[in-house]
């Protein structure tokens, strides 16, 4: 409900909204909002100069709201505006724009995605759908630009970062334009077989062999050739000019937290410590009691990895119904959105986890997707369950689509959950030890995955500032993880290819799933035997995307509310 205190915010997170959609157009379409041009990315050094200046004029103004008269969701959204702001300043002091992240979501993934999540219901939105892949090339001469400038101040890349770069740079176009992402729109479309639209088609075939194509390809030359020379044999994030401070920077924007990388890396040991204990527990059950080497050898035979992608994905689908049937009795709110399960195509599938989410539109005209690797051997079935778990319901898909609904929240915060990674990625982490509550693990090989699962995500506050803030060497990574988990090493050498390409991503899932876990067991002690699993996964989902601490604050309002809300309907119905 809006009021006067409310107003002066309401208007500063309305034109907040309203940049953001100007700055960064892929938000904006994938949040089913007008852009004015078909432009698809802003990456020059001039449009992040221009962010910079903004975001200090709208945090003079955001200083001057008082926190006085506003509601509980007006005092996060005043306190998600400083973190958005603060935030985008702060990356362009340490000058990350001419140091961007090339992979695993570097320009190739940015654009496949946009492919990947674009609709088309006729000729005119054929034809907005074309101009705005037009302006790909464009796109990449920024972001070349960028590692340029960022080149001659001295930084200079890992080779393994550019190896995964050019590799997934060139798969981005590999094979023919037809099976390629470019099309993909137009075969999705009920419009196909309109004329109009398939000579579009035939354009947009043409643009990607002419143009597009030949974009990335200038673009991995770039990589292959001037970014190469001097390319590091080192991989910590903090070897080159402002490292340190880069890296700093991505943790609290990451993280959302105050903690240090060497708190983050002492709570991972002692998560490394307690989750081991839990491994060897299901290692008894399964029958290996004191040999977990053999129960892992058991783990990796060809029993447990699908004979083809097709069987993979369908295993992965029919696990997801029965996932579905136990979400009423934990959830009162549900999308009115679906989703389905979709194989990665084999150019990508190398060098990408084992899956990944991609939401629906806004517009809610087409589904969210569940990709699954095509590669089987990277995927083995005991990893089946915490994975759908995490990726689809109740996870990232349910998620995001529950979130673009939640239409009493400002659009800011409706859109823009990528921007709170530990709150996105620590729900569906979540979810995955969720699955003990609903009676989805029926085996010790499927708790195991779960343990394992989480014990991925420990290692990761280990190995993720072990290399970026302790240099460690990719080997000693690798090496480490492996020392403790059963997944086949190209999963793990590609899963430490990842956290040397995008510091301080891999820290999100379990700080934040330790996060929801204790505010579980906060509101489990407040409310006692009346603990509902349903109205506390509600008021999760109503929090939105949000900073840890400002869900905290959220989660505490609510947990008031909802004991004098249970003390007065247990007045009501006492004897009298």
């Amino acid at each position: 409900m809006s009021t006067a205190a409310s107003a002066p915010l309401s208007n500063l997170a309305a034109r907040f909204w309203q940049f953001q959609c100007r700055e960064f157009p892929l938000t904006a379409i994938l949040a089913g909002e007008a852009t004015p041009d078909a432009t698809l990315f802003r990456e020059s050094g001039a449009d992040h100069d221009c962010r910079y200046g903004a975001a200090a004029a709208m945090l003079a103004e955001l200083d001057a709201i008082t926190e006085f008269g506003l509601t509980a969701q007006d005092r996060a959204t005043r306190l998600l505006l400083r973190h958005e702001l603060e935030s985008l300043r702060l990356l362009h002091e340490v000058a990350a724009h001419q140091r961007p992240s090339l992979f695993p979501n570097g320009p190739a993934m940015m654009v496949t995605h946009f492919a990947n999540t674009a609709s088309i219901g006729g000729g005119e939105s054929a034809e907005v759908y074309l101009e705005r892949l037009a302006s790909v090339p464009a796109y990449l001469r920024d972001v070349a630009e960028n590692l340029r400038a960022g080149y001659r101040g001295g930084t200079r890349y890992p080779r393994v970062v550019l190896d995964c770069a050019i590799a997934a740079t060139r798969g981005a176009v590999a094979g023919p334009v037809e099976a390629q992402p470019w099309p993909g729109p137009f075969t999705r479309s009920a419009a196909a077989g309109r004329e109009s639209v398939r000579r579009l088609r035939e354009r947009t075939l043409a643009l990607v062999r002419d143009e597009i194509a030949p974009a990335f390809e200038q673009f991995a030359e770039l990589l292959v050739g001037p970014l190469a020379e001097g390319a590091r044999s080192t991989v910590a994030c903090s070897d080159a000019p402002l490292g340190r401070e880069l890296y700093a920077a991505l943790v609290r924007t990451f993280t959302t937290t105050a903690a240090t990388p060497e708190e983050i890396h002492a709570r991972g040991l002692a998560e490394i410590e307690r989750l081991e204990a839990g491994v060897a527990a299901v290692t008894a059950d399964a029958g290996y009691a004191g040999d977990l080497a053999e129960y892992r050898r058991f783990l990796a035979s060809p029993e447990f990895i699908a004979p083809s992608k097709e069987a993979l994905r369908e295993r992965i689908e029919s696990l997801s119904k029965r996932i579905d049937a136990r979400i009423p009795a934990f959830f009162g709110r549900i999308p009115r959105i679906t989703y389905g399960v979709e194989s990665m195509p084999e150019s990508v599938a190398e060098r990408m986890p084992p899956a990944y989410a991609q939401p629906n539109p806004a517009d809610r005209t087409a589904p969210g997707v569940h990709w699954v690797t095509s590669i089987p051997a990277r995927f083995p079935a005991y990893l089946y369950l915490p994975v759908a778990l995490h990726e689809a319901w109740p996870g990232h898909l349910m998620h995001f689509a529950l979130m673009q609904e939640a239409e009493d929240l400002p659009a800011f915060r409706r859109h823009g959950g990528m921007r709170y990674s530990a709150c996105i990625e620590g729900w569906a982490l979540y979810c995955e030890g969720l699955g003990v509550d609903m009676g989805l693990y029926r085996t010790p090989h499927d708790h195991y995955g779960q343990l394992e699962s989480e014990l991925w995500r420990a290692l990761r506050l280990v190995v993720d500032t072990g290399i970026h803030a302790h240099s460690w060497s990719r080997e000693r990574a690798i090496e480490t993880m492996a020392r403790s988990m059963a997944l086949p090493l190209a999963t793990i050498t590609a899963e430490v290819d990842r956290y040397i390409s995008w510091p301080g991503q891999a820290l999100v899932y379990q700080i934040g799933n330790l996060a929801f876990r204790g505010l579980r067991r906060r509101a489990e002690a407040r409310l006692g035997e009346r603990f509902s699993h349903r109205a506390f996964h509600d008021a999760l989902m109503a929090a939105g995307a949000v900073t840890l601490p400002v869900l905290e604050d959220l989660l505490e309002d609510w947990m008031e509310r909802e004991a004098a809300r249970l003390g007065e309907s247990e007045a009501r119905h006492a004897p009298r």
